[in-house]
């Protein structure tokens, strides 16, 4: 094992003697190791960070919503800093922004309340042809 580390801690006193090249070569890996670390982690996680800002910005009445404990909710009032969400007739809790984890759009709701309504349509009208026969 010392025959590895040793050469490895032996490093030229003189930056000079050993060349001007060699200076880039050391700290090449060094480089490249912190653009990884920038490409894979830092950048995706800030653009995360921004994205999430932005929908907790735009939080408005009429939202459902997703808190990070997985509650389900419909948002009845924004403040400053907290978000009143309504769970169920008479029931409403007062959360802070940062606890919501997702927004589902209230349109998107609509238009899945619309396509379960046409599909108990279509198989109401396939139940009804068959009771005829």
């Amino acid at each position: 094992m010392n025959t590895f580390i040793f050469p490895l801690l032996m490093a030229s006193p003189n930056p000079e003697a050993a060349g001007p090249g060699s200076l880039l070569t050391s700290f090449l890996p060094l480089i490249a190791i912190v653009l990884i670390f920038y490409l894979l982690i830092i950048r995706p996680q800030n653009k995360k960070r921004k994205e999430t800002e932005k929908m907790l910005s735009a939080l408005k009445k009429g939202d459902r919503v997703v808190t990070i404990g997985g509650l389900h909710g419909t948002v009845q009032n924004v403040k400053d800093s907290t978000v009143v969400i309504k769970v169920d007739d008479n029931v409403k809790l007062e959360f802070l922004r940062s606890a919501v984890s997702s927004v589902i759009s209230a349109s998107r709701e609509r238009e899945e309340k619309i396509e379960d309504k046409s599909g108990e349509k279509e198989e109401s009208g396939e139940k009804s042809s068959d009771a005829g026969e």
